[in-house]
């Protein structure tokens, strides 16, 4: 055999002892860490306070703070400006074209046909006029200037909906199974999602005191404020997620924490596998840094799901690294300590041993389109949103009217899914007639091509701050250009997933994609390829630098080659492997060996 397709030997691992004490709760103790710049920030903040308030009123500015910019994170915002403006507002020495993205808690991307409504007119008077559906099953608005914030949040909340805990080091959206056809197993879903999310929610009162004109609470600087936080919150962001097999759509492997639903043969649930330490985000250059697809630690019965929630959560409060926050998320906390270490202070913090894992299976990681009639005769349809983008195009299908026309009409409910699309859920058989009627009025896609379909981009340009290169503008066209080269070689129907990114961030979790491509600089990517296509395994480094006019190119020989030597029922990330093309990677430390090509393409 080939030494190249020989899967290297594990690893000798040492583990770091766990460390004994407690959280850093005062400012004192944290400059005797020499704690990073933003646990700094934080524990000055009031508990999320700083000066925003008195930020809102300068309006010499569109900005706000440096200090300031961080902690708005915590209230579902970061503070971007419109890079395609930068350099004619340099040119006419004005001041950089600010303005807010905006982004909703909304767990397990529910909402009603009225909030739906309430959504659609905030995207229309304050924003830029669309909605954009994200990776994390919720809603975020962009081009926001700071004179509307206040205006927008009020909008929201009369709504019940808030953005509070959308950023920042704390627990954020959590994500849940939107699969229609299981009906009982999406409400058990469902229901811990929405369960975890208010447990962990931030407790003060800064959003409405800020937003909402609310009155501050008399000592409101007490510990007791935030009892699961903190004054310092967590290390970094952290990422819950709720899977029910066959389908792995909310992409469980990719997130700090997550829960698969063990079912018996009717469907029933039996209780969660709990899943820790997965994570996307890396820097280009540091190989201290890697994406990691997270461990199958252990069972729990559904009574002890939430303890199990808040237990993970707070070991990675007191063990994560707050010194060094690149290498602050959990996977580098499991990297550091090790899962039997791990585990063992999670069930110390339950009180209780838990049991080991159950067998389950994954089959894919996408959405089912058109309609899917649930266990209880509802009906359910999916529809394709081109990187969740719900905004008319002109020529093109009408999405923000159309769906809005249909809120006005519809009597279940909306759900959002990880892959960036909309479902119309709970539809009576009677009405599924003026759904489509409408459904084909407006234009709206109940599919799309197969390499397509399993698409997701992020915002990247103009707007985000972080971006790289082109990702949500520039993937539309790539995709067109590669089914053109699937189909000269047959390959015109075969499943692929492909993400792209203006970064490494990772936020359209491009590294478990089977093609990752991700920005290296304008008009220049890293290609990925090998991951797994139910999401359970990384890519591997394939070529460097590859610039945009290269990347059909790159791929056009391993399609045809994939075409030709593919075996039965044989996915391109598996193929890629077997057939030499580039290394596995095994999991997170992994990722940065045994990159590149590891033999031309026949």
């Amino acid at each position: 055999m080939d030494d190249h397709k020989t899967p290297a030997p594990p690893r000798e691992r040492s583990y770091e002892t766990p460390p004994a004490e407690g959280p850093i709760t005062d400012a004192e103790a944290a400059r005797a860490a020499a704690l990073s710049a933003n646990e700094h920030i934080k524990i000055a903040s009031g508990y999320l306070r700083g000066t925003l308030a008195d930020g809102l009123l300068k309006h010499a500015t569109g900005a706000i703070s440096d200090d300031d910019g961080q902690l708005v994170k915590f209230h579902g915002m970061y503070l971007q400006d419109d890079r395609d403006l930068r350099a004619e507002r340099t040119k006419k020495k004005l001041e950089k074209a600010f303005s807010f993205m905006i982004r909703l808690r909304i767990a397990g991307g529910v909402v009603t046909p009225q909030q739906w409504l309430v959504l659609d007119d905030i995207a229309r008077t304050y924003a830029n006029g669309s909605l954009r559906a994200t990776t994390r099953q919720t809603f975020q608005y962009h081009g926001v200037i700071k004179s509307n914030l206040k205006r927008t949040m009020a909008a929201i909340d009369a709504a019940l909906l808030d953005t509070i805990a959308a950023c920042g080091d704390v627990n954020r959206n959590v994500m849940a199974a939107t699969n229609p056809a299981q009906t009982g197993a999406h409400k058990a879903a469902y229901a811990l999602a929405k369960d975890i999310s208010d447990s962990l929610l931030p407790k003060t009162n800064a959003w409405r005191e800020i937003w909402l004109d609310g009155e501050r609470v008399v000592g409101g600087e007490d510990e007791a404020v935030e009892p699961i936080y903190g004054k310092t919150y967590l290390p970094r962001k952290f990422k819950t997620v709720v899977a029910v097999p066959p389908s792995n759509e909310v992409d469980i492997f990719a997130h700090d924490l997550g829960f698969i639903a063990i079912l018996d043969k009717k469907n029933k649930l039996k209780g969660w596998n709990v899943t820790v330490g997965g994570g996307m985000g890396m820097t280009h250059g540091e190989t201290d840094t890697f994406p990691r697809t997270a461990d199958v630690m252990l069972f729990c019965e559904p009574q002890d799901a939430l303890k199990v929630a808040e237990a993970v959560m707070t070991v990675q409060r007191d063990w994560g690294n707050r010194k060094v926050r690149k290498n602050a998320r959990l996977k580098y906390t499991i990297e550091r300590y090790g899962l039997a270490a791990f585990r063992a202070e999670v069930e110390r913090r339950v009180g209780k041993p838990l049991q080991d894992p159950k067998p389950f299976r994954f089959e894919s990681n996408g959405d089912r389109y058109g309609w899917v009639a649930g266990e209880d005769g509802r009906h359910h349809l999916t529809l394709y949103v081109p990187s969740g983008r719900i905004r008319d195009n002109e020529g093109g299908p009408r999405y923000l009217s159309g769906l809005r026309r249909i809120a006005e009409v519809h009597q279940g409910d909306f759900r959002l899914t990880g892959n960036q699309n909309v479902i119309i859920a709970n539809v009576p058989a009677d009405r599924k007639p003026e759904i489509d009627a409408l459904v084909e009025e407006y234009g709206l896609t109940t599919g799309a091509g197969a390499l397509r379909r399993n698409s997701l981009a992020c915002v990247a340009l103009p707007t985000c701050g972080l971006a790289l290169a082109e990702s949500e503008r520039y993937l539309p066209d790539l995709v067109t250009e590669l089914e053109e080269s699937l189909a000269a070689h047959g390959l015109a129907e075969e499943d692929i997933t492909i993400r792209m990114t203006g970064c490494p961030n990772g936020c359209a979790r491009p590294f478990i994609a089977e093609i990752g491509l991700v920005g290296r600089g304008p008009e220049r990517y890293n290609l990925y390829l090998g991951a797994a296509f139910d999401g359970s395994r990384l890519s591997k480094l394939y070529s460097e630098d590859v610039t945009a006019g290269e990347i059909r190119a790159t791929l056009d020989p391993l399609f045809a080659a994939y075409g030709r030597d593919r075996q039965p029922g044989e996915r391109f990330g598996d193929f890629v492997i077997r057939a030499g093309y580039v290394a596995k990677t095994i999991n997170g430390p992994d990722f940065h060996d045994r990159t590149g090509p590891l033999q031309a393409v026949a």
